[in-house]
């Protein structure tokens, strides 16, 4: 079956074709960091991260970039409450943001473009889009000239003359129409700034992401993404910037994803219903995180609340004793591989592909899920029976592996099978041998504080996580 992507310009599932057959060039729009990320940020950075994976899966090579806005009018006013400055702001939060995202189970973007690093080309980008007729300078500003460009509201499907301002554009008499929106912003007193043929000012938010998208992947992407929100001003605006100054499409294929709804309200720092993602690290494990963000198609809306946090903790406690129970399994299983193995390995040849076919369908992630969970029952099946091949448990192990290299679901939480926790089981056995009840009291209390479970099987003692 052939990857198809819902593309937002088309509003239309298209077979998935890359510019340069085997690669694949992804930007996705990365945060503002003037704070600590939240949960809305999270679910396109895990989703995203799922869409890399699958990708590099069926074997492109991915070039994915994940920008970071480094100087913006929240930063600077972040910077005065602090009693700072705008970079070491930037550096606390993107120091933050990357932690967090390891946190989450989440590869490293193969590059992470700050705007500050990259002013001389978004001043050249500027002074084309002037010396082509598409952008003007007025007191210092830099705006687009919107009429220049008659396609002007075709992602958002709005026309040039209905549509309201964006949330970071503000009115202007300046501005010859309401729409235009600024490229260049003049410093006032005291803010940072750089040197340009308008005068020192510094970048509007719009504008950056055209100028590192052609610097880093060229002046046509296969995908770009990020959230909802972003379609309008921002996406529409990159698309405006760069396809009037190249004469060629931004992407090929714009993804989107829905909002987060937080006990069925949306998230808003006016109803102070916002969690950060170091909130939700303190609370759930990654892999559970993960779960929750996949469950639901990710152009639909989720809703975060406590039933819902539950439901994908013992949906991942289900896969993740599955496969530690065969992971145990192994260690005992001698019978010789027979007819099992063969019809063994149909079936999850079968899984494996409902599994692909969910995910080229439009990355359905949730679908994705209930193929893993068929790979679950398998397991469960063949754990039941009194003696099994070492050769059927490793099959079984390396598919959930496969999904796993897709989803992130095992490897974003710990090891299931820890070699330290395992050499504590050993030597707690060896002193309730040697009578050291004191010790292995110890090793008791140090294995209950980590959340682990003992249990007595005919193989012996295992363990798992609560």
């Amino acid at each position: 079956m052939t990857l198809r992507i819902y593309n937002t310009m088309t509003r239309e599932k298209e077979d998935f074709k890359t510019l340069t057959p085997g690669k694949v060039n992804m930007y996705v729009c990365g945060p503002t960091v003037y704070d600590y990320i939240h949960i809305g940020n999270a679910r396109p950075a895990i989703f995203f991260d799922v869409v890399r994976r699958y990708l590099e899966s069926i074997g492109y090579d991915v070039h994915y970039v994940v920008n970071f806005t480094d100087v913006d009018d929240k930063l600077i006013r972040k910077a005065e409450q602090l009693g700072t400055t705008v970079p070491d702001v930037a550096e606390r939060f993107i120091a933050a943001f990357k932690e967090n995202i390891e946190g989450l189970g989440i590869r490293k973007a193969s590059f992470n473009p700050r705007v500050t690093e990259n002013i001389p080309e978004i001043i050249t980008f500027i002074s084309e889009l002037v010396a082509e007729g598409h952008a003007y300078e007025n007191g210092g500003d830099v705006f687009f000239r919107t009429s220049s460009f008659p396609d002007y509201g075709k992602l958002s499907h709005q026309i040039l003359e209905e549509l309201q301002l964006g949330i970071r554009i503000g009115v202007d008499e300046r501005k010859e129409n309401g729409q235009d929106f600024v490229l260049w912003k003049a410093a006032k007193p005291g803010e940072i700034k750089w040197e340009s043929p308008w005068g020192p000012g510094r970048p509007g938010w719009h504008i950056e992401c055209s100028a590192m998208a052609r610097k880093y992947l060229g002046d046509t992407l296969d995908i770009h993404g990020g959230g909802h929100d972003l379609q309008f001003p921002h996406h529409e605006c990159e698309i405006a910037q760069s396809e009037a100054l190249t004469g060629k499409p931004l992407a090929n294929y714009w993804m989107h994803n829905g909002f987060i709804n937080i006990n069925n309200e949306k998230m808003s720092k006016s109803l102070g219903n916002g969690i950060t993602v170091q909130e939700l690290l303190s609370r759930f494990k990654p892999a559970v995180i993960r779960y929750f963000m996949l469950s639901g198609h990710y152009r639909s809306p989720l809703n975060f609340n406590d039933e819902t946090m539950e439901q994908a903790q013992n949906s991942i406690e289900r896969i993740a004793n599955s496969v530690s129970n065969l992971k145990h399994r192994l260690e005992t299983a001698v019978s010789p591989a027979g007819e099992e193995l063969v019809a063994l390995k149909a079936r999850i040849t079968e899984i494996k592909a409902r599994f692909n076919a969910k995910m080229d369908d439009d990355f359905n992630t949730p679908d994705a899920i209930t193929a893993l969970f068929d790979l679950v029952s398998e397991a469960n099946q063949l754990l039941q029976r009194p003696v099994v091949s070492p050769e059927s448990v490793r099959v079984l192990l390396e598919a959930f592996e496969s999904f796993d290299r897709v989803l992130g679901l095992l490897g974003a939480d710990e090891e299931l099978l820890d070699a330290e926790i395992d050499a504590l089981i050993v030597e707690r056995a060896e002193a309730r041998a040697a009578k050291n009840w004191k010790r292995a009291d110890e090793i008791r209390d140090l294995l209950a504080a980590q959340g682990i479970v003992l249990e007595d099987t005919p193989q012996g003692i295992r363990w798992k996580r609560k």
